[in-house]
């Protein structure tokens, strides 16, 4: 197989540019190099270990995942500390995930005394050691402890339970990572942290010693609050932005972009080869763009993606015919789930084929 540029590469297809992203790893390590936290970025964006371990060399301390198969992907590829920062609560899963414990160390969350007694008794059975984050509800409304009373409760339980390591707390506000504006972001970060300083100082009242306060994300990485309290920080979309992340202003770029083609076009309309199946629209529709390090085509918009067919407006008939189109996802790691490859290009060349090997790994 000769050089093959990205004109020639079969669409639609999810590619990397590969300089931006190492560009984009390169400056988050950076700024983590001087500071307390940790980065633990988050494999729910990229769900590939061969990204894994690029951050894992740029620094990273370990890896966090959101699934329990994203976890078992990651231990099969080599990586050796996870965060499943999530509740593991099915009876087959906590099995399984006390046998990967076995030889990897994993770190869960917890909100619920049956789940702790559950992970109890999977981590005895199969003789290993599961580290347990209780999960504090900083505004997400999702799943999480909310009172200091419970977080006591819970970690006396965790304390007392074989196979179980108490290690701190999961507080991840994930509702203010794509707030528009940094001022808010800002206020929303402080009144979480100051939930977990109560949390945290009832707790070490009581005995315990609070390894980890693990959380925040590509919206609210640079901000560290008043406390100094964070050790993780769980950034994973940063690796490569999208058009939602990008109107924050954090100074990384966009890395992944949907290689298309035009197969129909007529005066002021034009239709792609690349739709739902293989761009996710959650925060909205792509950016169109002519091959990379090209500006977006400010009068080309998607008018719809349907199943197989992004739909374009093109008033000023810019596209042609075969031609290669780029989309640029608002949401990346969505878009990233409903592909089996990267194409990694540098340089307009394809460089290498990388597998997803965490792609719907939804159990």
């Amino acid at each position: 197989m000769g050089i093959i540029g990205i004109e020639q590469i079969e669409t639609p297809a999810l590619l990397i540019d590969m300089d931006v992203l190492e560009s984009n790893i390169s400056k988050m390590a950076g700024y983590f190099a001087d500071k307390k936290p940790a980065l633990r970025p988050h494999f729910k964006t990229f769900k590939c270990p061969a990204i894994a371990h690029m951050l894992l060399r740029a620094g990273a301390k370990g890896v966090t995942c959101a699934k329990l198969g994203e976890a078992q992907a990651l231990a099969e590829a080599g990586v050796g500390d996870i965060l499943i920062a999530n509740q593991i609560v099915d009876d087959v899963k906590i099995d399984r995930l006390a046998g990967l414990a076995k030889n990897t160390r994993i770190t869960v969350c917890a909100d619920d005394a049956r789940n702790v007694a559950a992970l109890s008794r999977a981590a005895a059975a199969h003789g290993s050691t599961i580290y347990v984050l209780i999960e504090v509800d900083v505004g997400m409304g999702r799943c999480g402890i909310n009172t200091k009373e419970e977080a006591l409760a819970l970690a006396r339980q965790i304390r007392s339970s074989a196979g179980l390591s108490f290690e701190g707390i999961q507080a991840y506000a994930g509702q203010l990572s794509h707030v528009a504006d940094r001022g808010d972001r800002v206020r929303g970060t402080l009144a979480a942290e100051e939930k977990v300083i109560s949390i945290k100082t009832c707790l070490e009242a009581d005995g315990f010693t609070i390894n980890e306060i693990s959380g925040a994300g590509t919206g609210t990485f640079d901000i560290p609050g008043k406390h100094d309290i964070w050790t993780e920080v769980q950034a994973g979309s940063y690796v490569f932005m999208d058009t939602d992340y990008i109107k924050l202003g954090l100074g990384f770029e966009t890395a992944l972009t949907v290689l298309t083609t035009v197969i129909h076009k007529r005066p002021g309309f034009a239709v792609t080869d690349a739709g739902l199946k293989v761009c996710c629209t959650a925060n909205g529709n792509p950016a169109i763009r002519a091959l990379r390090t090209a500006p977006i085509i400010s009068n080309t918009s998607v008018i719809t993606l349907s199943e197989e067919h992004g739909t374009l407006a093109d008033p000023g008939d810019a596209l042609s015919y075969l031609q290669k189109l780029e989309y640029v996802p608002s949401h990346c790691c969505s878009t990233v789930n409903l592909h089996d490859y990267y194409y990694c290009v540098r340089g307009g060349l394809l460089e290498s084929v990388w597998r997803i090997t965490g792609r719907g790994k939804s159990m």
